[in-house]
């Protein structure tokens, strides 16, 4: 076993660790190893690592932390970390990169990534990034930043194979093999006509398993789906989805080639939009892990700011009520449960639109259904929680009609609930705000101010 296999974990599928984790005896041995300028202890524990657990590292470990082995070693962080790098991350970990080994390693990365790399950088590090590059790289990287961000023609690569419509597998074959450069991955070969607009695309598979005189457009893909280049990220991931690809042609308004979008960039748009989504129904903003103190604060200031404004109208609501809680104190115990009965089912159903909004199982078609479903939901809960608090209400204060009070509060707040959460996310969608935004808010705003409503004024109707 040769000293740099002694390094690479092994994988014990009995162990009852979760899988592909940074190993935190490593991540201790790298920081200490850094810590006391050890070098070669370093460059053996990192050598072995993928460039993106060691993006991990980078955005798991301290600041302090981070900028001592950036100091130590900055030549063990190429292009390949880099571009797996979070964005915020990205600009802090470029100021230490010798520029001889980003000229190197920026070079050798495909057009796609290297758009990545450059395109939330500040001007300053963008154009020391594209002056590194030459002409055909840079010209490639500028005309894809020149399409508005989130599109495909930002995630496409630009690097292709391309072949003729007409010709056979035997031709295609050998003009593969002479090619002096070809893209480090790709899964088909796409077929133009002399106008350079795709006509289909033929799997690496099937084009080597075909005999030589068979014509390219006789074993083309069934699974076709040209992507226009202005079309969106989230748009462009559903689409893969959708349909199972694992290559998609990037076309303009002619239906010409531009570039192509692979599996790998599709499911990192997914991942990224539904991490995004989860954040933002929590109020979260962007946060990572790797932000400090401030950026923290400031993604999720604005947030809390709408929370107090929504309590407010909640207090506004209460105190419309101050009489009736001044006669009866048990009505100040018991609201709070109706109010988080009914906020706790409206982010049920929240949760679910969201998702299925993003997933687009959410339609005109079918929103009368889950409305309906979503009623029907919060009714029968309703009434089976109403029971019980209802009773509870009953033998903790000996009043029977709070019990009936509480009851009904309970069931008007859990249908409630259900209907804002389909309803709120489908109206913010309809004119074109996102829902995962400022669902939360609504929902639970009208939750808390309906569910106080109910409840103290049927306390007021019924028991004064």
């Amino acid at each position: 076993m040769t000293e740099g296999e002694a390094d690479i974990p092994k994988v014990d599928a009995d162990s009852g660790e979760p899988a592909y984790v940074l190993d935190a005896r490593r991540v201790g041995q790298i920081v200490d190893a850094a810590e006391i300028g050890a070098l070669d202890a370093l460059a053996r524990l990192l050598a072995p690592m993928h460039p993106a657990d060691i993006a991990d590292l980078l955005e798991q470990i301290g600041a302090a932390e981070r900028e001592r082995l950036l100091r130590l070693w900055p030549t063990g962080f190429d292009g390949n970390v880099l571009s797996e790098l979070d964005d915020g991350l990205r600009e802090d970990v470029l100021a230490f990169v010798p520029q001889e080994l980003l000229a190197r390693t920026v070079r050798h990365l495909e057009s796609d990534d290297l758009v990545d790399l450059v395109e939330n950088l500040p001007d300053g590090q963008q154009r020391k990034v594209l002056g590194l590059l030459d002409n055909t790289a840079r010209i490639a990287v500028e005309q894809a930043l020149r399409y508005p961000e989130y599109t495909a023609g930002r995630l496409m690569q630009r690097e292709t194979v391309a072949l003729p419509v007409d010709w056979t597998v035997g031709e295609a074959i050998d003009h593969l093999r002479a090619a002096s450069r070809l893209p480090d991955q790709f899964y088909h070969v796409m077929l133009v006509d002399p106008l350079h607009r795709v006509r289909g695309q033929v799997n690496i598979g099937r084009l080597m398993g075909s005999e030589r005189d068979v014509r390219l457009d006789a074993i083309e893909d069934e699974n076709f789906h040209p992507i226009p280049v202005t079309q969106s990220e989230a748009d462009v991931a559903y689409a893969f989805n959708q349909y199972h690809m694992v290559t998609a042609p990037v076309v303009n308004t002619e239906g010409r080639l531009l570039g192509v979008i692979t599996i790998d960039d599709a499911m990192i748009v997914q991942s990224e939009e539904a991490e995004e989504d989860f954040l933002r129904l929590g109020g979260a903003g962007e946060s990572r892990p790797s932000d400090g103190v401030w950026e923290t604060v400031r993604g999720r200031f604005p947030w809390l700011a709408v929370n107090l404004a929504a309590t407010g109208l909640s207090a506004f609501a209460i105190s419309q009520f101050a009489g009736a809680i001044e006669q009866i104190v048990a009505l100040a115990i018991l609201m709070p449960i109706v109010a988080s009965m009914g906020g706790s089912a409206g982010t049920q159903s929240l949760t679910v639109a969201v998702r299925a909004l993003a997933t687009k199982d959410l339609t005109a078609s079918n929103a009368l259904r889950v409305l309906r479903r979503e009623a029907l939901a919060g009714l029968i809960n309703g009434v089976a929680f109403a029971l019980v608090i209802g009773l509870l209400g009953e033998v903790l204060f000996g009043v029977p009609w709070l019990g009936l009070v509480l009851a009904l509060a309970m069931i008007w707040n859990m249908v409630i609930a259900a209907l804002t959460g389909v309803l709120v996310p489908l109206g913010l969608d309809r004119i074109g705000i996102d829902p995962a935004l400022a669902s939360g808010t609504f929902v639970s705003t009208m939750t808390d101010v309906m569910g106080f409503v109910a409840f103290l004024g049927l306390a007021t109707l019924i028991l004064l």
